[in-house]
């Protein structure tokens, strides 16, 4: 029994000794080296790396990532719209000025389910009556080459008494509309406090023309739009005595050379 014993004690030793000699001799063939050591190999042209790692895609397939190579996703750009490149020649027909310059002005709206008549500040109702009265005025819009609202629109600040609202769809309701095209929009404040955004109309004035005050290089459609004095509400729709001017002398001798467009 104990003979026994050391004949299969003797054979598991020699097979362990056979399997540690044996599976040393694979392990040291193997090219498995330290990940430090292996950096440094493919520094130096050796053996890289993922060489030794198994993939679908042979490496002759592989190409190295470059900026060129790397697709953005495009995000949504903003088109500029063709309101905001207006021009004469794109924005405006002059088909109907040839003739003669006649202008048109938009009836009052009809009265509210109230009774009342739609809001008009009095500076408003001021430009209104100097184009009616002036002989550039027609009562036929088919002969007029410039279209004036009858919405007033020279306070667009909502916190203001003057504020006309709903003029989005006041607009739609134009017969003559025709997104702003050969229209033109006065304007003397825009945007509400606190940062009175200039752009801030409270609806798209598409292809018309606006006559604004203060109105900035950044935001003016040159050659389209036009630059007009801020009046108070105080001002007088004519003229007083004729002026003393004798001469144009500049600059001017006056009292107050710089103004401020307060608000509040």
């Amino acid at each position: 029994m104990q003979a026994k014993k050391r004949y299969i004690l003797v054979f598991v030793s020699c097979a362990f000794l056979a399997y540690c000699y044996f599976g040393g001799y694979r392990l040291k063939l193997a090219p498995h080296r330290p990940r430090r050591a292996q950096h440094e190999s493919a520094k130096d042209g050796g053996v890289q790396p993922y060489a030794q790692l198994p993939s679908f895609i042979g490496y002759e397939h592989r190409r190295p990532l470059s900026n060129e190579s790397i697709v953005a996703i495009p995000t949504a750009k903003r088109k500029p719209s063709v309101a905001a490149a207006c021009r004469m020649e794109t924005c405006f027909d002059f088909t109907k000025c040839y003739d003669q310059f006649l202008v048109y002005v938009y009836p009052p709206e009809p009265l509210n389910s109230l009774g009342a008549a739609p809001p008009s500040s009095a500076n408003y109702q001021k430009i209104l009556t100097a184009i009616q009265e002036s002989r550039y005025h027609t009562s036929d819009p088919a002969a007029a080459c410039l279209f004036v609202l009858g919405i007033d629109t020279l306070d667009r600040d909502s916190l203001s008494e003057d504020y006309v609202r709903n003029v989005p769809s006041r607009l739609a309701r134009l017969p003559h509309w025709n997104n702003g095209r050969n229209h033109i929009i006065f304007n003397l404040y825009s945007g509400t406090w606190p940062d009175y955004a200039e752009h801030s109309l409270g609806f798209d004035a598409g292809e018309a023309i606006l006559a604004k005050a203060s109105m900035s290089v950044l935001q003016m459609r040159h050659g389209f739009d036009v630059s007009i004095p801020l009046f108070h509400k105080q001002f007088p729709l004519r003229a007083g005595a004729t002026g003393s001017v004798q001469s144009n002398n500049f600059p001017a001798n006056k009292k107050y050379l710089l103004a401020f467009k307060g608000k509040r």
